[in-house]
């Protein structure tokens, strides 16, 4: 019963997994849709850039997104109330972050471009 249900489940966990290939085309595909828009359509869509640069008629913004957290030294996600304040061998705490940069270049008020880079670039822009 177990074999089987593994191999029934085998599929499905593996039509969940995206090769970084897939991501990368997804990202891709996303980031075209901005390509052809006003800047001001752009602006109104994902507000007020972090950093705009002018040179001539060629414009760059960036947007910046960025996330970080601290993660516990526990070897739990949570301390369970039975646990809180035990030593666990000094394991300092880590701070995670995230952070993804987009630019779009524009010429003539028209998105001509469009790059992403960072570990944070899932989802919009």
């Amino acid at each position: 019963m177990r074999v089987t249900a593994l191999l029934l489940a085998a599929p499905l966990l593996l039509a969940a997994c995206a090769s970084p290939a897939q991501l990368a085309a997804e990202r891709q595909a996303r980031l075209a849709g901005y390509v052809g828009m006003s800047e001001a359509a752009l602006v109104y869509t994902l507000g007020p850039p972090a950093d705009q640069t002018v040179s001539g008629d060629h414009v760059r913004l960036v947007y910046v997104k960025d996330y970080s957290e601290w993660v516990s030294g526990s070897p739990f996600d949570q301390d369970p109330p039975e646990l809180v304040g035990l030593d666990y061998h000094s394991v300092p705490p880590r701070l995670l972050a995230w952070s993804c940069e987009t630019t779009f270049d524009l010429i003539g008020d028209r998105v001509t471009a469009a790059h992403q880079r960072g570990n944070y670039c899932g989802g919009a822009a």
